[in-house]
């Protein structure tokens, strides 16, 4: 009895591209239609998953993942927050950055001319230096507080304070700053903030450091606002337990507010997106696998003088299988790399053009090159199965 002998993985690789190399055109227009559907499925992912980026960046920044607490107000006495507030808020696993502001409850006036009770409607804060980062706050003229600067007389305004003092912009670098005074001492400007926001109460304030506050204007050390930035998947954890984390002796003489209402939007559109991405993907997988199927079965037809003379010579029928089957597998990875590549570019263009990141889920890229493989898996088996059942004299009878 005479085995059949099985093809080297080698030798089954070159039989399986003979039907590529030597009809390049239509391999070509064949792998078209495979990179065609991989770039669809990079592109409708790619894009909207770049948009879905901008779209969260921008809900960031409206505070989804900031909290602030508060003193319980109208009580009698007042309730203090303790001095170390920040610190022990900072040890609360989630939490990523805490800052914090206190009323001085003095009066800032433009000059010693003006009426000493009017304040224009505006707070004195003792601010600490790492408060800008933490309300995405940014400075519009001048600079921010220093370490050094905090322990003089020097303050940075608001957008609405700089505005009712009469201070549109800051003279050059190296001049001498304007002066405001506070209570019975003048301050030097050194900085102006932009617009803030995600907490107005900074554009209508004049920000004093923490350690002049306290040699200069009596303050005592307590906190009156805490902000807290923390991981949003754990931001209602980190409310639940803030309060008892600030003021342990009575957590009930404490407010946080709620998160933002931008949280709850940035939650649903990552759901929606994810939805979207999942069924586009398979629309676009199914439409290659199609363009392969045919692309193979049409082959077996054209190809039936070949299969006969295979057979004829010897060939056996899981060689038959083995060979159109690695022709279609090669087809549709060949596509598949062009058809990444050219999503990947597609979607990058289109991002930078529109000003968004540029995000490519991997799982995408994964899922096209791989994609591909199992596509021509699949689409090949039927064609290979057919062809390796055609007789010898089947074959090349009808060819």
């Amino acid at each position: 009895m005479i085995r059949p002998v099985r093809l080297a993985p080698l030798d089954l690789l070159s039989v399986g591209l003979l039907g590529i190399r030597t009809r390049k055109m239509r391999a070509a227009l064949s792998a078209l239609g495979i990179s065609i559907g991989i770039a669809t499925m990079i592109v409708v992912t790619g894009i909207p998953a770049s948009s879905q980026a901008a779209l969260l960046r921008e809900l960031s920044a409206l505070g989804t993942n900031m909290l602030q607490a508060i003193p319980t107000p109208d009580q009698d006495p007042p309730v203090k927050l303790p001095e170390a507030s920040v610190g022990m808020v900072k040890r609360i696993g989630p939490v990523i950055a805490a800052s914090a502001v206190a009323n001085t409850h003095t009066l800032v006036r433009r000059s010693d001319r003006t009426d000493p009770n009017d304040g224009s409607g505006l707070t004195v804060l003792a601010a600490r230096l790492d408060l800008l980062p933490v309300i995405n706050a940014r400075i519009q003229a001048g600079h921010w507080l220093s370490p050094v600067t905090e322990k003089f007389p020097t303050v940075v305004l608001g957008s609405v304070a700089a505005s009712r003092l009469g201070f549109s912009d800051l003279p050059p670098s190296g001049g001498p700053g304007p002066q405001v005074l506070i209570g019975d001492q003048w301050f030097t400007v050194v900085g102006i903030l932009a617009t803030t926001p995600l907490s107005p109460d900074i554009d209508r304030s004049v920000l004093v450091g923490w350690d002049a506050a306290r040699s200069s204007l009596h303050f005592d050390g307590h906190p009156t606002v805490l902000y807290v930035q923390s991981r949003e998947p754990a931001i209602e954890a980190v409310r639940a337990v803030l309060p008892a984390t600030v003021y342990p002796e009575q957590p009930g003489q404490v407010m946080v507010t709620r998160p933002s209402d931008a949280l709850a939007a940035k939650r649903a559109t990552e759901n929606t997106f994810a939805a979207l991405f999942l069924g586009l993907a398979a629309v676009a997988l199914l439409v290659g696998g199609i363009g392969v199927a045919n692309t193979m079965v049409i082959s077996v037809l054209e190809r039936r003088s070949e299969i006969g003379l295979r057979r004829a010579l010897g060939a056996n029928r899981g060689q038959i299988r083995a060979q159109f089957l690695t022709e279609s597998v090669a087809l549709a990875t060949l596509g598949g790399i062009a058809g990444t590549a050219l999503g990947l570019l597609a979607t990058a263009g289109y991002a930078a053009y529109h000003g968004w990141p540029v995000v490519i889920p991997l799982s995408s890229t994964l899922a096209g090159l791989g994609g591909a493989v199992l596509v021509g898996m699949v689409a090949g088996v039927y064609p290979s199965v057919r062809a390796s059942r055609l007789t010898p004299t089947e074959a090349l009878a009808s060819a």
